[in-house]
């Protein structure tokens, strides 16, 4: 069983920045794919990004590429979300997961385990 834990979620005006990171407490982190998805109020839990477990290829939704960046830092079992250029179409939970795949895929019923999310809120 993996526990995933977000973090660095708040309040921002739009234009701003966040960056939100994710602790995973298992020792094989490096063996998982890791991935962001968002859940807006009334709204399905869309994917957001993902980075491999392998070569750390990365894979964005095209509403986020250019404004954010996923990382990975094994030696500290986390992964991150850096967010800029945010608009108020960005608020959202933000929950991230792990998988053991081959590739990385935006499928959230893909992903085994599941943090308990973060919230973004960008006012206008």
């Amino acid at each position: 069983q993996v526990q995933l834990v977000e973090s660095g979620g708040g309040l921002v005006q739009a234009g701003g920045s966040l960056r939100l990171s994710c602790t995973a407490s298992t020792r094989a982190f490096s063996g998982y794919n890791m991935g962001w998805f968002r859940q807006a109020p009334g709204k399905e839990r869309e994917f957001v990004a993902a980075i491999r477990r392998t070569d750390s290829t990365t894979l964005y939704a095209d509403s986020v590429k250019g404004r954010f960046t996923i990382s990975r830092d094994n030696a500290k079992n986390t992964v991150y979300l850096e967010m800029t250029s945010l608009i108020p179409e960005d608020t959202a939970k933000y929950y991230c997961a792990a998988d053991t795949g081959i590739w990385v895929v935006r499928e959230r019923e893909k992903y085994d385990y599941w943090g308990q999310g973060t919230q973004v809120t960008v006012s206008s």
